[in-house]
C-alpha cells in the first residue's frame, strides 16, 4: 500500500505514537469547536474486509460540514454539493496517526465563473486551526 504522503490538495498532520481512537476522538471535538458536524463517516478497514476480505490498517473518512458555509456556497452554486462535505481523513500508519482534511481552496478550483474564494479561506482557514490543536 502507498504511503499517505502530504499531499498539495490537503491539510495533513502526522502525530507520530498516537492513539487511533483518541485521535478520532479528538479530531470530532476539534471540528466541532471550529463549527463542523461529521454528516458522515466511512470505515474503510471495516468496508474492506468485508467487501473484500483486505486487511487494512485504520483509515477513516469523516464528512465534515459547517452549515452557515454550506449556505453561502450552494447559494453560489447550486450544484456545490457534488463536492460537499469536506473530507477529513484519519488512518494509521507506520506507528503514527495521520489526519488529513481536503483544502476546500483546491476542491473549489473545478468551479469556473464562481467566485467561491471567500468562503473556500475561511473553511480552509478554520479546518486547518481544527488540524493544529491535536496531539499525539
Amino acid at each position: 500500500m502507498s504511503s499517505f504522503g502530504d499531499p498539495s490538495y490537503g491539510i495533513t498532520r502526522r502525530l507520530p505514537g498516537a492513539n487511533f481512537a483518541d485521535v478520532v476522538e479528538q479530531v470530532r471535538a476539534r471540528l466541532g469547536e471550529q463549527g463542523f458536524g461529521v454528516l458522515t463517516e466511512i470505515d474503510v478497514k471495516a468496508t474492506m474486509k468485508k467487501k473484500l476480505d483486505l486487511d487494512y490498517e485504520d483509515y477513516l473518512i469523516l464528512g465534515a460540514c459547517a452549515p452557515p458555509f454550506a449556505h453561502k456556497a450552494l447559494s453560489l452554486e447550486r450544484s456545490i454539493g457534488l463536492l460537499l462535505p469536506c473530507n477529513v481523513v484519519v488512518a494509521s500508519e507506520d506507528g503514527a496517526v495521520v489526519v488529513s482534511a481536503i483544502k476546500p481552496s483546491a476542491m473549489f478550483q473545478v468551479l469556473e465563473g464562481v467566485d467561491i474564494e471567500e468562503v473556500a479561506q475561511e473553511v480552509g482557514t478554520r479546518l486547518t486551526a481544527a488540524l493544529d490543536g491535536l496531539t499525539a
